[in-house]
């Protein structure tokens, strides 16, 4: 069985305060699936590209491993593309431009052969889209899912309906306080617990991640990155990480979501040292274990 991404797939302008980049490969699942592909050879996608998107990206694919069956191609389309400036914190960006192109009609229809995947990666994309892809799983053992501001403030309804459905929410601080509507992030966790997924992470960016079950909380810094170039992607790099070494390891209880977690925190450590997924690419596993290792080393005393 597979682990199963489903999500946008972008070409990506960034300007940062260091330099600037265009038409650079992006979207959630771009990042999801090759952090993943690190842990497992297993990895299968779901998404929608234009004939712009070109054999050489759809190659990037192909050298992770990748399963790319579910991948619509849409002749004469163009693929989703997006532009943005950071600030000199890197913290904060302005969307310059969103271009839905293809992915506004974007409708997941999954394999036959990969309805019975056993994990299951829902990126940032419409709530909606999610319960259509959660409507055609039939053995699912464990399902992560992303959201973000837009979707909490314009499909608040769709995506309490979904919660329930899951395992993991993964948000950042933000995202947190507006859909619990509380400014402390402890209060916030058990708020949004209630409302259905056995286990809530939260990003921190710079200030690490933070685990949530209803009785237990684990808190992992962030690697001292010296030298940031783009943390576009990093969320979504973490969250393949996290994916990834659950599939790998098999074992869905709260000890081993902490290793997880301190696993996507290590991909995307490597995912903010480069543009797109330049940094996590051509990544070892042994790399990846080292990093881990310095990740417990610094948080530990």
């Amino acid at each position: 069985m597979s682990l199963l991404v489903v999500g946008s797939i972008a070409f990506d302008n960034i300007i940062t305060p260091l330099t600037e980049v265009k038409n650079s490969l992006g979207g959630s699942t771009t990042y999801i699936s090759v952090a993943a592909s690190h842990f497992t050879d297993k990895v299968a996608i779901v998404g929608v590209v234009g004939t712009d998107f070109g054999e050489e990206n759809i190659n990037i694919f192909k050298k992770h491993n990748i399963d790319i069956t579910g991948l619509e191609i849409v002749p004469n389309g163009k693929t989703f593309f997006w532009a943005g400036k950071y600030h000199n914190d890197f913290n904060n960006r302005d969307s310059l431009a969103t271009e839905l192109n293809v992915f506004a009609n974007f409708n997941p229809i999954i394999p036959e052969h990969l309805k019975k995947s056993s994990v299951v990666v829902l990126g940032n994309i419409d709530p909606v889209l999610h319960e259509r892809v959660l409507n055609q799983l039939t053995e699912p053992k464990f399902i992560i899912c992303d959201t973000m501001n837009y979707w909490i403030e314009s499909r608040l309804n769709e995506l309490l309906k979904i919660l329930p459905r899951i395992d993991v929410l993964i948000i950042n601080d933000s995202e947190a306080r507006l859909l619990a509507n509380e400014f402390n992030l402890i209060k916030a966790a058990k708020k949004i617990l209630t409302y259905g997924p056995n286990y809530l992470v939260i990003k921190r960016g710079e200030h690490g991640a933070s685990l949530f079950s209803r009785d237990q909380i684990f808190v992992a810094p962030a690697f001292p990155v010296e030298n940031l170039v783009d943390p576009t992607g990093a969320g979504d790099t973490f969250a393949g990480g996290f994916a990834g070494f659950l599939y790998r390891k098999n074992d869905f209880g709260f000890d081993n979501l902490r290793r997880a977690v301190v696993y996507g925190s290590a991909m995307a450590s490597f995912c903010v040292e480069e543009f797109s997924i330049k940094g996590i690419d051509n990544l070892t596993y042994e790399e990846i274990k080292y990093r881990y290792k310095k990740f417990v080393d610094i948080s530990s005393f």
